[in-house]
């Protein structure tokens, strides 16, 4: 739907030459009622020249006409054959030049304040360029003294909506950066382990020096079968204990 061109100018034009009612010129003109009303006394937009709707292809006299015949009824604008302009989606911002001095401002608010804005952000953000930016960072701008940090909502040079885009997208991207950096850092930091000694194995259980060595000595030699019976030795007779005094003679 095409705007209506400078709608106070069309609207004392029509309260000039026609006998629409204010509500009508008020919402053809997006106006209100009461400021129609104080155009018409000469209130508001004194010194301002009417502009003629019809010669500019916006009304035509006969939508004038039928809503002149019916206060309820509401003008419509004309379709116009003239192609419209076609916002522009790249390229940098323009930047009024009254308002272009308060770049330097802007940036240096933005590096002070949200350090995780990219160059390029702040350069869409208020259509200034890289090396600019970092003349502000580097403190050799040629007006590095005298700049004064203020928002770029407060001068003027973006909206506080598009500020605000701006730094969630930068804080999203950066905190998905930082855990990489920061395992990277502690990866790099972290000691090597030392080598650690080698468990020793377990000795083997030591007899208790308390209990009596013999049982201890047998613990560690257990016979696999029961030894057999040794035989009794016969028990020495007298003859043996007193030889005969032949035996001695021989």
């Amino acid at each position: 739907m095409s705007l209506l061109l400078m709608p106070k100018a069309t609207a004392v034009w029509l309260v000039e030459n026609t006998t629409l009612t204010f509500i009508q010129i008020g919402d053809f003109c997006k106006l209100h009622e009461l400021e129609v009303q104080a155009i018409a006394d000469g209130e508001v937009a004194v010194g301002i020249v009417g502009l003629d709707p019809v010669t500019n292809g916006q009304l035509t006299k006969e939508e004038i006409e039928r809503c002149e015949a019916d206060p309820m009824e509401r003008l419509k604008i004309a379709k116009s054959d003239i192609p419209q302009p076609v916002a522009r989606q790249k390229g940098p911002r323009y930047t009024p030049v009254s308002k272009r001095a308060d770049k330097p401002d802007a940036i240096a608010w933005m590096l002070k304040n949200q350090p995780d804005l990219t160059d390029a952000q702040i350069s869409r953000l208020i259509g200034t360029t890289k090396p600019t930016i970092n003349a502000v960072r580097d403190r050799t701008h040629w007006n590095s003294s005298n700049l004064q940090p203020r928002s770029p909502v407060e001068v003027g040079l973006c909206t506080h909506q598009e500020l605000h885009d701006a730094v969630v997208l930068a804080v999203k991207k950066a905190a998905k950066k930082r855990p990489k950096d920061e395992d990277a850092a502690e990866t790099e930091s972290a000691p090597e382990p030392a080598m650690l000694d080698p468990i020793p194995e377990p000795a083997a259980a030591e007899p208790d020096a308390s209990a009596d060595p013999v049982e201890n000595a047998e613990s560690f030699f257990k016979p696999t079968e029961a030894p057999a019976e040794e035989e009794e030795a016969p028990e020495p007779t007298i003859a043996d204990i007193w030889p005969s005094d032949k035996t001695e003679s021989v």
